[in-house]
């Protein structure tokens, strides 16, 4: 199972429906169409399991006739592993690099206005750039998002290709979602993904860990004695669809950071029965609501990013009210579990996007890097310009108060100059740099809901090492040695004569670019 691999320029603009992130995968040669029957029970995660264990990530999938439990042909092809390397994941954002990014949000944050005629000019070009990012509203026609609508009594979610990820799984779960809420207060919504288990026909299971926004709005909710509305929407703009699982504050829309991603606003409309607004060239959305009143449904277990399966716990149940699609609709999924799997590229992209966010409350931050094994949460490599003792404890702390970084459960801090993009170099330091006993710190705090390890559910201990060189005053009482590294000279003589020894370029070991 290959694709043929040829040179592919970026989008001038921005790519604003699934099936055209689609063309442009296929344009690149990392689509491959799969044209046999595929059962999405068990059968597609399989399938797309073991394509994502391929190196680099393997392509991204469209299984063009997937076939529903009953044994029927689904009506739409299912996409799989669109996000699953690195290429894709910068073509969803329109990019070439995805630091990129990163660096139009440090452009961003440096809203000093600057002196001169010509700089004031650029000045205001970024203010009105930042004037494009809030979401457009309305218009004429019927949106794409709704040329097909079921309501009542004609929804029948067991006509759509949701699948069945493992075989302990508690049903069928739809992935990669857009779950849409609203503060009932301050009216600022809310775009987050959330895994939904298929109860019935018409009603379904959202899983909204205790920490997370949609959760908190449904508390206030209950507490209104008011039943909450809830959208899912599934395919659309990749921007829109990543943004809805990027680490942002509470108080910034999604669909506001899918514009400035997009470097164009995410077009919504009004949801046919639910007063929200969905994106108006979503594949696919669920509308229902969830009764605060009504008693918690079982939601799991689920085969989790972990690798292993999440305990069954109750949840709210969603009522479905509404299924609305596109014509030519394509489902979009994903699975998880044992690394290195999809999710890994959009870490890596979250990585790369929110560098310069860490940055303001932690300046002497370098890098960092979440690797594969490490299933996000549980190892962090972080790289710092240390500057006095017990400068790595300061960021230990720092990042174990910020956000979703509070769930991380070994932070391993290190100099500047070590490459944490490189796990082989990365332990190479800490390893040769850490004395346990004096380095190794240990505290308590929040863990992530899926750690079957910790002491209690949700709470546990967290490891930080301090694998940076030591300062005197931090009990060093030898003196640091020099690593070995070649002089200048010789590496760029040998740079000259390499391409006539015949020899191939080095692609690994420590330092290796």
């Amino acid at each position: 199972m290959s694709a043929p691999r040829r040179p592919h320029q970026l989008p001038d603009v921005s790519v604003d429906t699934l099936s055209a992130f689609i063309a442009e995968i296929e344009k690149a040669g990392e689509l491959v169409r799969i044209t046999h029957p595929v059962r999405v029970h068990l059968e597609l995660c399989e399938i797309a399991d073991r394509v994502m264990k391929m190196p680099g990530g393997g392509p991204a999938l469209l299984f063009e006739h997937p076939v529903l439990r009953d044994g029927t042909r689904a009506e739409m092809p299912v996409a799989i592993n669109l996000f699953g390397s690195m290429r894709r994941m910068s073509l969803a954002m329109g990019v070439d690099d995805l630091d990129s990014v990163g660096a139009r949000i440090t452009e961003l944050l440096d809203l000093k206005v600057p002196d001169g005629l010509m700089a004031k000019l650029g000045f205001a070009s970024r203010l009105f750039e930042v004037a494009k990012f809030p979401p457009r509203t309305g218009g004429s026609g019927t949106p794409a998002c709704q040329q097909i609508v079921w309501k009542g009594d004609e929804v029948d979610l067991d006509k759509l290709p949701i699948i069945t990820c493992w075989p302990e799984d508690g049903g069928p779960y739809v992935t990669l979602t857009m779950v849409i809420s609203k503060d009932p207060a301050r009216g600022i919504r809310n775009v987050g993904m959330y895994r939904v288990q298929q109860l019935g026909k018409r009603d379904v299971a959202m899983h909204w860990q205790r920490h997370k926004t949609g959760a908190d709005h449904l508390r206030q909710m209950a507490e209104r004695g008011e039943t909450m509305p809830v959208c899912i929407a599934v395919g659309a703009d990749p921007a829109s669809m990543y943004s809805a699982s990027a680490p942002l504050p509470p108080m910034i829309d999604e669909f506001i950071f899918a514009g400035f991603l997009r470097r164009s606003p995410v077009k919504l409309v009004k949801a046919v029965t639910c007063d929200l607004e969905v994106p108006a060239e979503a594949d696919l959305v669920i509308e229902g609501y969830i009764d605060p009143a009504e008693a918690l449904v079982m939601e799991g277990p689920f085969g989790d990013h972990t690798g292993y399966y999440s305990e069954a716990d109750l949840y709210p149940r969603v009522h479905v009210t509404a299924v609305t699609m596109r014509k030519q609709a394509v489902y979009a999924t994903t699975i998880v579990g044992k690394p290195p799997m999809e999710d890994f590229y959009l870490g890596h992209a979250t990585e790369r996007i929110f560098l310069p966010l860490l940055k303001l409350t932690c300046p002497e931050i370098v890098d960092y890097h979440m690797p594969a094994e490490g299933g996000f949460h549980n190892l962090v490599f972080v790289s710092i310009n240390k500057r006095y003792p017990g400068h790595a404890d300061k960021v230990m702390h720092a990042l174990w108060g910020q956000g979703l970084m509070s769930l991380a459960k070994v932070l391993v801090v290190v100099d500047h100059d070590v490459n944490v993009r490189n796990t082989m170099e990365a332990w190479w330091s800490a390893l040769n740099n850490m004395d346990p006993e004096r380095d190794v710190r240990f505290t308590m705090g929040p863990v992530d809901v899926l750690d079957h390890a910790s002491r209690a559910f949700t709470y546990g201990s967290k490891m930080g090492i301090d694998a940076t060189r030591k300062l005197p005053e931090e009990g060093s009482t030898r003196p640091w040695p020099k690593m070995i590294a070649m002089d200048k000279e010789t590496k760029a003589s040998v740079d000259a004569m390499w391409s006539k020894l015949g020899l191939p370029v080095p692609t690994r070991g420590l330092g290796v670019p």
